[in-house]
């Protein structure tokens, strides 16, 4: 993996943020905390980069764990970042009685309603705020796998840590001063319980830096485990479509 200057990594980021920010005329960032690593380090690295008074975090249950809200508010009282709490819930379950006609809905579209709900309340809070763009918190891992929702957690102005690998995360972590709690929390979409990423993966975080690492700066792949380096390479062609402006017809 790559030697970085972690330190230097977080001001180089923020000063990022700072930028996109106020080059898209934005007065500020709303963020979705989840209670996990990647949605803390998104917001305290925007924290740091335009003033906790202008950044807002979303607790944004939908039929959640409880243990994930509570991690949520410990994240923003640590920063000390607004945050206001919307419970979806009673909202997914009104929406899910107007879905009855599809009786044979599968639980990941099933549960995919639940980002998709989010991202609609993260742009509704934003514009609300006075045009608060809607900070991704996607790592490289999800986002090069296809690890996230269409439109969903996927559906966001702008990824501080898109290009970053989950081991780097939660280096970043350590130095922004999140909770340890939250650092070594298991990962987890929180779309129903038991789930977690590595789990529903099949493949630990670990292992898949090391082949995106490889993959991307083409070096050889041939020592480490063949099923596990197939399995990263299909996952990535099947969220090329997740990854790219959906495309138009172009006269020829």
């Amino acid at each position: 993996m790559r030697e970085l200057d972690y330190d230097k990594l977080c001001s180089d980021i923020q000063s990022w943020i700072k930028q996109y920010v106020y080059s898209a005329g934005a007065k500020g960032v709303v963020v979705g905390l989840s209670g996990g690593i990647d949605s803390a380090v998104t917001a305290a690295l925007c924290m740091n980069a335009i003033g906790k008074e202008n950044v807002m975090g979303l607790g944004l249950p939908c039929e959640s764990i409880s243990e994930d809200l509570e991690d949520a508010k410990k994240i923003a009282s640590t920063l000390d970042i607004e945050f206001k709490i919307i419970d979806l819930t009673p909202t997914f379950k009104e929406f899910m009685k107007s879905l009855e006609i599809f009786i044979d809905s599968n639980k990941i579209a099933i549960a995919n309603l639940k980002p998709r709900l989010r991202m609609m309340v993260l742009y509704y809070v934003g514009q609300s705020k006075g045009n608060y763009l809607v900070a991704g918190t996607g790592n490289r891992a999800e986002l090069a796998i296809g690890y996230f929702t269409k439109y969903g957690d996927g559906g966001v102005d702008f990824e501080p840590l898109g290009l970053i690998y989950k081991n780097e995360v939660r280096k970043l972590a350590r130095i922004l001063k999140i909770p340890e709690k939250i650092i070594i929390k298991p990962p987890s979409p929180g779309l129903w319980p038991g789930q977690t990423d590595e789990g529903e993966i099949g493949l630990s975080y670990d292992a898949i830096d090391e082949i995106l690492f490889r993959v991307d700066n083409n070096l050889n792949l041939d020592d480490l485990n063949h099923e596990d380096v197939n399995k990263v390479l299909s996952l990535m062609k099947k969220a090329e479509h997740k990854n790219q402006i959906p495309p138009s017809y172009n006269f020829t």
